[in-house]
């Protein structure tokens, strides 16, 4: 076994593809280092990544051995777990804004879905997010009708949970809010407490780690650190043609080297810096780029030149894949709109103002696993029409179907 898995060190040094960030603050945990060292090798407190998962995988590691091939079953065998349960909440959101019989086809679609089976095979965060991010959304469709407190403490901290696992799911948090306060107030429903309850269970679940995590850095942190090293990475002019993030510590030795010199605060400072800097001097490049982006969040394209179809041989398949998937989202979302337009407007919300960070920054497919869940939902909505009994009920009933 030791065999095995030194044949995998030697193809892919220290261990990096095994949860890459992530791994490696996690076996800084488990080695009694503390959350540090996001990078090979040790390079002091981090801020890089949020804390739930390589608390989680440093456990595992504590247990079975740091970077084992037992520890490797054990977490890719949760990811799948995670994986796999998401299809419960997909069925409760899809039977909220459609019918029982879409939601059974949209679980079912999840769980032969391509990218919820191969991102649970990946060290990484992404099948935690997707399960509970599916979660906060399938309660959040239904928290205009609790009226219990308990109903929206618990709601505020799932969604810090959720935070701490992937903070990226706060950008579309007020918006989401605003809809059920929306419904709320029409209904002639108290709305300022329970929501002021929400938010204080959030900040309570993550004030705890922000306030650790600000005082070992030496600066305000909100969970994480590294939006202006990926805006960076993906806007220094190195990444236009391949994609490959050549500007960012952990593929570039210059970059790692430098990382270490000054330490992350003054290293992520100055790349703030020159990323404005070269966007300010070309708007044009920075545009376009961000167009591209755009185009392979949704696609799955990149380039089909030659030379970079050699690095990404699957790029081709996936672009096909990918677009028809695109393709029935919004076939699903349009349909959606027309029959339940207050159904529809979560959905909506979601796809236009989620990607919206990764459209600047880097736009691979693994950003998409927080809301892959409602695009299986709209797709499946796109393939299989909602009844005609609930087409002509749904104007009188939208507001019922859509969140009980």
């Amino acid at each position: 076994m030791s065999l095995i898995y030194g044949s995998l060190q030697d193809s892919c040094p220290h261990f990096g593809s095994f949860g890459w960030e992530l791994g490696w603050v996690a076996g800084s945990i488990a080695n009694g280092h503390g959350f540090s060292s996001p990078f090979w090798p040790a390079t002091g407190p981090t801020a890089l990544v949020p804390p739930v998962f390589p608390y989680l995988l440093a456990g595992i590691f504590r247990i079975f051995g740091i970077y084992t091939l037992h520890a490797g079953v054990v977490i890719l065998s949760l990811d799948s777990l995670f994986s796999s349960l998401t299809c419960i909440p997909i069925y409760f959101i899809a039977k909220s804004a459609a019918t029982p019989r879409i939601a059974g086809f949209a679980a079912w679609a999840w769980v032969v879905y391509p990218f919820s089976v191969y991102y649970s095979t990946v060290v990484w965060e992404w099948s935690l997010t997707a399960l509970l991010f599916s979660s906060c959304l399938a309660v959040l469709l239904r928290l205009h009708k609790i009226h219990r407190t308990w109903g929206w403490l618990g709601f505020g901290a799932l969604y810090g949970f959720t935070a701490l696992v992937n903070p990226a799911v706060l950008s579309v948090l007020p918006l989401l809010l605003l809809l059920v306060i929306r419904k709320r107030h029409k209904a002639g429903l108290p709305w300022r407490a329970k929501t002021l309850v929400a938010m204080l269970a959030l900040l309570a679940v993550v004030a705890p780690w922000v306030v650790h995590v600000s005082r070992r850095m030496g600066t305000p942190v909100p969970i994480r650190d590294n939006f202006w090293l990926e805006f960076y990475a993906g806007n220094s002019g190195d990444s236009f043609e391949s994609n490959v993030r050549w500007a960012h510590p952990a593929s570039n030795p210059v970059e790692m080297a430098e990382f270490q010199r000054v330490g992350e605060i003054r290293y992520l400072a100055e790349k703030h810096r020159l990323a404005a800097e070269f966007v300010r001097h070309h708007p044009l490049w920075f545009a376009l780029a961000t167009v591209r982006r755009f185009v392979r969040y949704w696609t799955g394209f990149w380039s089909f030149s030659p030379s970079y179809l050699r690095l990404e041989p699957l790029d081709l398949p996936n672009f096909f894949f990918c677009t028809g998937v695109t393709a029935m989202m919004l076939r699903g979302a349009r349909r959606l709109w027309t029959q339940r337009r207050e159904a529809a407007l979560p959905f909506v919300i979601l796809i236009a103002c989620f990607p919206l960070t990764y459209y600047i920054t880097h736009a691979s497919m693994d950003y998409r696993q927080p809301i892959e869940p409602v695009i299986v939902i709209l797709a499946t909505i796109g393939v299989f029409r909602l009844s005609p009994r609930v087409r002509e009920s749904a104007p009188k009933q939208a507001d019922a179907i859509s969140l009980t």
